[in-house]
């Protein structure tokens, strides 16, 4: 498992019984975690003392209780990027720390190449690999099907000092952005790709990766450059096993080119426990 080590303004403090306890900067925030299976002792006091807990709903969905002030917007950073966070209707708070072993894999990647090179960011959400690959030096195009969470990366991108750097914001089904792209006959040099489980275009079109992954790859192949140096795909699906996606990656996708491919669960520490939580697995192909 690869664990974020340097995330200093967010720490998974505890966790227990299906919750988190975590630190985002200074606000703390118990929420709801399937992945959390064990149940444990509760020592720490920060358990009684949060700023906000989420809560499921035995019928969907569920709410926040403000415990404490919390901001409506507050933001952290990891190294060089600024990232804005808000509470969201469904437990989420516009960002996923664990993903920030993959900001770093890619940013290095950029780095490394020593030349331009355009990076494509599909199912983008609120744009924390746009905003890394900005960092390192590569022009993106970052697409989503939703309007607010592409206005929420620019956010980003602009708090990281990236807002005037070479970047298209595509509210768009990342289906038809791909075909018509291959229409296009444009080529990427790096491509990263976090799909949901379930999602819906912003014209209704309807997603299910089981389903869809397959034709998602097929497209995905056709436009990335003869020279790429990655691709990224990233899951948090429990529908369909790491090691197939590991195979259909190495079938579909980086068929015939040279380097890696591997798969590994992506997690975070947790400070009171001597274990870490996996939050996903991510499969990364990178051109040796």
């Amino acid at each position: 498992m690869r664990v974020v080590t340097d995330f200093s303004d967010y720490e998974l403090i505890d966790a227990s019984d299906g919750e988190r306890l975590e630190r985002w900067k200074d606000i703390i925030l118990i929420r709801p975690d399937p992945q959390v299976m064990w149940r444990g002792d509760r020592k720490n006091l920060l358990w009684h003392n949060a700023h906000a807990k989420y809560h499921r709903s035995q019928s969907g969905g569920g709410h926040w209780e403000m415990l404490k002030n919390v901001p409506k917007v507050w933001s952290v950073d990891f190294k060089e990027l600024t990232f804005r966070l808000k509470p969201m209707d469904f437990k989420h708070t516009g960002l996923f720390p664990e993903q920030a072993v993959n900001w770093e894999l890619m940013s290095n990647c950029i780095k490394n190449a020593d030349r331009p090179l355009k990076v494509l960011n599909l199912f983008a959400y609120t744009g924390g690999a746009t905003v890394a690959c900005l960092k390192a030096g590569a022009s993106v195009t970052h697409v989503d099907a939703s309007k607010g969470m592409v206005n929420w990366a620019k956010e980003n991108a602009v708090a990281s000092g990236v807002g005037d750097r070479p970047v298209r914001w595509l509210v768009d089904d990342c289906l038809k952005f791909i075909a018509r792209e291959i229409r296009r006959g444009n080529k990427y040099d790096g491509i990263v790709m976090d799909p949901p489980s379930y999602g819906r275009g912003p014209n209704g079109e309807v997603w299910k990766i089981e389903q869809q992954l397959d034709e998602l790859l097929y497209l995905t192949s056709q436009i990335l450059s003869d020279d790429a140096v990655f691709f990224l795909l990233n899951s948090y699906s429990g529908g369909i096993s790491p090691t197939i996606i590991n195979y259909m990656v190495k079938d579909i996708v980086i068929k015939n080119r040279h380097g890696d491919v591997t798969t590994e669960e992506i997690g975070l520490n947790i400070t009171d426990r001597d274990i870490a939580l996996p939050c996903g697995c991510t499969t990364v192909w990178t051109c040796k």
